[in-house]
């Protein structure tokens, strides 16, 4: 193999050291075929294309590492990021292409980012071919024309069967994900999920867009019929509803995951959708599982009948984290362009298991910022062992597995955007009332999409509210088609007694968990901050 120093190591050296790949730019029809023949996968309705991803069926983030050259490590964020030497980053580099040049291998030049102001030009060097065709529907693909001058700025080398070594290359495990920022450059190792190399991407644009001026967004987006100037984003995490509730056949879908924010407007960072599919339902979700029997869509560990094909999306025996990816389009009037306006309301969605947050209260920028940054929701009991009680999660920007720098970097921008959009921001309760789970019962759907609706037409905001006297933010006093006790969770609750006690703990994790900011936001921000009385 011809040897090239790897601190000089440009990304085209990459490509003439591996040589020639089995497929460049293979359009769908070419990789679906490839990855049948090859025995990756199964042929499911529809030329739906169904995958097993062995021992790993979601992302290893414990096994994440960015090299800490001087220019990165001062910037980094400690608590979310583990650090590499830039010398175990060549010896891994060095390695993973011996490997990859002697194995079969997919090349696909996409684009990041619907905004051709901000997209990232990106290769993607894959071992499976059914990783290609993934990646193809979750990027965003160039025409022909472009390809003919295309020149990547982020290459990234997926290769499953590569197994790291924990001494040489100073990772933990035989898997390995290391990003490489300031030579642009991604190494995936010893995992087969794919969900990997989509999130590469993302966390090297959260490092990358600030600098530009750019707020990278873990959330889904959509805009009304007709004016892409009236435009919402949606963050959320896990469970909290962010696709579903963004999926609204009254507006248009711009995307479910990730996003940017620009002096232009918000954009779409990639082409399509990676949704659930557990307890996936025609019914509740009739989009997403028309999807999974539509040609070329790739389905993860979703157990079927090998005689019939047909999918068990109940059968959670592999994996609950079952996943089916495919490109927008297939979501019947999405975006063609993936670009709207500045959003007139942003939607914070937590699923409160407590049972104590109204069901929606409206934020000032600086509670805005407090409540981005401390990311809430709440597991419930039975869902992992041990859980006995309702426990919060505190994700930061709901989304700190993806964060490379300091919080306040996002929240600072979030809240400029905010004043300079004059968008309004909008906490939603989706998880329960009346009490906490197992005594209460769930938001009721109807009720959330119709004050969604209520703040999307500009009625909510001309409503009475009041300010709640134990988190401090704004509730609307009444809403048409939502019962009026509703709105006040303490009238919900049978013992009032037992509402402010658990309300106030709830307050005292905020608070909590908020200490580690308290250093990096200013006294706004802080006076904004949940406090008991």
């Amino acid at each position: 193999m011809k040897q090239e120093n790897a601190e000089h190591m440009s990304m085209n050296a990459i490509t003439e050291i591996l040589g020639n790949p089995v497929s460049a730019n293979a359009l769908e029809p070419e990789l679906a075929e490839y990855a049948i023949a090859d025995g990756e996968g199964r042929l499911g309705h529809g030329g739906a294309v169904l995958v097993k991803t062995g021992t790993h069926t979601g992302r290893s983030p414990n096994d994440k590492f960015i090299v800490g050259s001087p220019g990165v490590r001062e910037k980094l964020w400690p608590e979310a990021n583990r650090v590499i030497s830039q010398r175990a980053f060549d010896l891994l580099l060095n390695d993973m292409l011996a490997h990859v040049r002697d194995s079969r291998f997919h090349v696909q030049d996409l684009f990041a980012g619907a905004d051709p102001k901000q997209a990232l030009r990106v290769r993607v060097v894959v071992e499976l071919a059914w990783h290609a065709l993934f990646i193809r529907h979750l990027l965003r693909r160039p025409s022909r024309s472009d390809l003919q001058a295309f020149v990547p700025n982020l290459t990234i080398i997926n290769a499953p069967s590569f197994k790291a070594n924990p001494d040489r290359h100073q990772c933990r495990t035989e898997t390995v994900v290391a990003i490489d920022i300031e030579r642009r450059i991604v190494l995936i190792g010893g995992t087969a999920y794919a969900g990997e190399t989509k999130k590469s991407v993302f966390s090297f644009l959260n490092w990358h867009l600030p600098g530009r001026g750019v707020l990278p967004m873990h959330c889904s987006a959509n805009h009304a019929r007709g004016n892409p100037e009236d435009s919402a984003i949606f963050f959320g995490l896990s469970g909290t509803g962010k696709t579903t509730l963004s999926s609204d056949r009254r507006r248009v879908l711009i995307g479910d995951d990730e996003h940017g924010w620009s002096d232009d407007g918000i954009f779409n960072m990639e082409g399509g959708c990676y949704a659930k599919t557990v307890k996936l339902n025609a019914e509740a979700e009739p989009e997403i599982h028309a999807a999974t029997s539509k040609f070329g869509t790739v389905i993860e560990n979703v157990v079927f009948d090998p005689e019939t094909r047909e999918l068990d999306f109940g059968d959670t025996s592999i994996t609950e984290n079952t996943r089916c990816a495919y490109p927008l389009e297939y979501i019947p009037g999405a975006s063609q362009t993936g670009m709207a306006g500045h959003p007139k309301n942003i939607f914070m969605l937590t699923c409160d298991a407590f049972g104590v947050l109204p069901p929606i209260a409206r934020l000032t920028p600086p509670q805005a910022m407090y409540h981005f940054l401390s990311g809430f929701t709440a597991k419930v009991a039975g869902t992992e062992q041990g859980i006995r009680e309702p426990e919060p999660v505190f994700s930061t920007c709901f989304g700190s597995p993806f964060l490379p720098l300091q919080p306040e970097v996002y929240g600072n921008l979030l809240r400029k955007r905010m004043k300079s959009s004059g968008a309004s921001c909008w906490l939603v309760n989706t998880g329960w009332t009346g009490g906490s789970y197992g005594e209460g019962s769930r938001m009721p759907i109807l009720v959330t999409r119709t004050l969604l609706n209520a703040a999307l037409n500009g009625t909510l905001a001309k409503a009475e509210f009041k300010k709640d006297r134990i988190f401090g933010f704004e509730v609307p006093v009444k809403v048409p088609g939502v019962p009026r006790h509703l709105l006040d969770p303490r009238r919900t609750w049978e013992d009032g007694w037992k509402y402010d006690q658990i309300a106030n703990r709830l307050v005292g994790m905020f608070a909590a968990n908020f200490e580690k900011f308290s250093e990096a936001v200013d006294e706004e921000v802080l006076r904004s901050a949940l406090r008991t009385k």
